[in-house]
């Protein structure tokens, strides 16, 4: 417990932590993560996976991080600070994967949000491509998948480009051993966005006005890391969907103009 001003005792709050890549740009992965925790009031801590030379027009240079390294990181903060919630973002490649999984499987860390980032926006593949296979190793210890359309693709082995698609390959990725996926639907012609979710059971449809802001990059990393902190927070998971849906179409509207490429996100946004 805290003591807050005037004896006032206060709760500390729920950590969640992210196992991501960093972006130099700020933009996304960690540092957009930690960003959005704190703006859901949520105490970060991370497990950085690689380092990537970034900025808003794309990725120059990657290090991945050895993934003994990976894991020891998961390990201390696991320890110490007893995530309520966690999130994984840039793998990179097959060792990490099975780091990541191993050490979430030693702590019991859940709920997990999975965030499969393989391209980045500016259409650098941050994910070999002999990981792909490894990814399904994940499915199990997901409290829920979140693909773009393109990430929903390689996953799922099929083409994903209208919303019949999209409840397939959710249908199919459950059907391999995601307990949820949330399709994003960003990617997607026409004014209107479509986000699908889907339990097994349940199907859930988000429909929001496109708001013209195609330049920015890291909404994948801000909507998984929205959710992991609302579950931390103790939502369950749709309340949790929707409040992270609504968290990053607001950042995305008042995204700053920043950088001469894609444009990070208003992280500063409320959360309601």
């Amino acid at each position: 417990m805290k003591i807050g001003h005037g004896g006032n005792v206060r709760p500390p709050p729920p950590v969640a932590l992210t196992i991501a890549g960093s972006d130099s740009g700020g933009g996304a992965g960690i540092q957009a993560d930690l960003k959005t925790f704190q703006a859901f009031g949520v105490f970060g801590a991370s497990a950085i996976t690689a380092v990537t030379a970034q900025n808003t027009r794309g990725v120059f240079g990657i290090q991945t991080v050895g993934p003994e390294l990976v894991a020891r990181q998961i390990g201390a903060v696991v320890e110490d600070l007893e995530p309520a919630a966690a999130k994984t973002g840039m793998l990179a490649d097959v060792a990490i994967i099975e780091a990541v999984i191993s050490a979430v499987r030693a702590a019991g860390l859940a709920p997990l949000v999975v965030d499969p980032v393989m391209i980045a926006t500016s259409g650098d593949r941050l994910l070999e491509k002999e990981a792909e296979r490894a990814y399904r190793e994940l499915y199990p210890l997901a409290t829920v998948l979140t693909p773009n359309l393109q990430e929903a693709e390689l996953l799922s082995g099929r083409p994903v480009g209208d919303l019949k698609q999209m409840c397939e390959a959710a249908s199919a990725l459950v059907d391999e051993g995601c307990s949820a996926v949330l399709i994003k639907g960003g990617h997607l012609a026409g004014e209107v966005v479509l986000d699908v979710l889907h339990d097994g059971q349940r199907w859930h449809l988000w429909r929001s006005e496109r708001l013209g802001a195609g330049d920015a990059h890291g909404t994948g990393c801000t909507l998984s890391a929205a959710i992991t902190a609302g579950l931390a927070l103790g939502q369950r998971l749709f309340p949790a969907v929707d409040g992270a849906l609504r968290y990053t179409r607001e950042a995305l509207r008042t995204a700053p103009a920043l950088g001469r490429g894609h444009r990070p996100l208003n992280h500063w946004a409320p959360v309601s």
